[in-house]
């Protein structure tokens, strides 16, 4: 079994590459506090490489920066390489096949506050995006209901509103 779990924040902003044939690729840092303090009374924090491919390395790369919170879901990767000096480099990192942003959207962008999932579809080449709860659905009277709220009312999700 390999299946990683993280939540944090990134770095920096996230960097997006295609490969020869066009599939994207999309890195980043994640800080990924841990659940205890150091003799010193400090949290610390470890810093993890996340690798997203295709469809989500998109939208990762369009909706996620320095400092946003995110969880991801995936597998650890490792791999090598020889560097310029001739000398072989291991690599651990976290293939993600879940990325959900956590940060609320900014005011302005219609009822669509909240989070936003992007999941690597399995031993598919393609992207499935997932349903959005939070946007409008026409009923039968055609107006626009929330799954979650009154018709056309907006939802906030607040940090402490989060299980994690």
């Amino acid at each position: 079994m390999n299946n990683v779990s993280l939540v944090g924040r990134l770095t920096k902003d996230p960097d997006i590459k295609y490969t020869q044939s066009g599939v994207a690729v999309c890195n980043f840092t994640l800080a990924v506090n841990r659940p205890f303090k150091n003799a010193n009374g400090e949290n610390e924090a470890d810093f993890i490489m996340v690798q997203v491919w295709r469809k989500a390395a998109e939208n990762a790369a369009n909706f996620l920066k320095k400092g946003s919170q995110a969880a991801v879901n995936g597998r650890i990767n490792t791999r090598h390489y020889e560097n310029d000096k001739g000398d072989r480099v291991y690599v651990t990192e976290v293939v993600a096949d879940f990325v959900q942003f956590l940060d609320p959207k900014p005011q302005g962008q219609g009822n669509q506050q909240g989070q936003q999932n992007y999941q690597q579809p399995q031993g598919q080449g393609g992207f499935q995006q997932p349903p959005n709860p939070y946007a409008g659905n026409t009923n039968t009277h055609g107006q626009h209901a929330n799954q979650y709220g009154s018709v056309g009312g907006s939802f906030e999700v607040k940090d402490e509103d989060l299980p994690f």
